[in-house]
């Protein structure tokens, strides 16, 4: 048996993200996303704040393949340009798209599963999609 040294070592979000396939996608959420008791959520929220989302998202990208990343529109409306530009940078390459909020929570019960942290960014949510 081999011990994780490198990358993710939480074993419950490993075992998440190992289950995700082509056209797959994961929910990264904020503190305050609801409970969704149809999907598996591995809930690393320790305070207010730790972990955030692009905490997570930092961890996951380097080993995974996404190929899109949707956020709720109002994301945009309700933080300064300097929170965006934070997120845009965290995604790269990969493009973002925005719909309204009641449309991003259509999607999230198709999610392999869900990731909560304990970041409180207004609409600061992610949907990740496996390419």
């Amino acid at each position: 048996m081999t011990m994780l040294i490198n990358g993710i070592i939480n074993p419950h979000v490993l075992d998440l993200v190992s289950r995700i396939r082509h056209t797959n996608s994961i929910v990264i959420a904020d503190a305050a996303f609801p409970f969704w008791p149809m999907i598996e959520t591995v809930d690393l929220s320790l305070v207010k704040g730790v972990p955030t989302v692009l905490e997570v998202v930092g961890a996951l990208l380097p080993n995974w393949k996404c190929g899109e990343v949707i956020m709720a529109e109002e994301f945009k409306s309700h933080n300064d340009a300097k929170t965006r530009g934070v997120f845009r940078r965290a995604c790269g390459r990969i493009p973002m798209h925005f719909e309204p909020h009641l449309e991003f929570k259509k999607r999230v019960p198709h999610a392999i599963g869900l990731i909560r942290t304990g970041d409180t960014t207004a609409y600061g949510n992610m949907i990740l999609v496996s390419v």
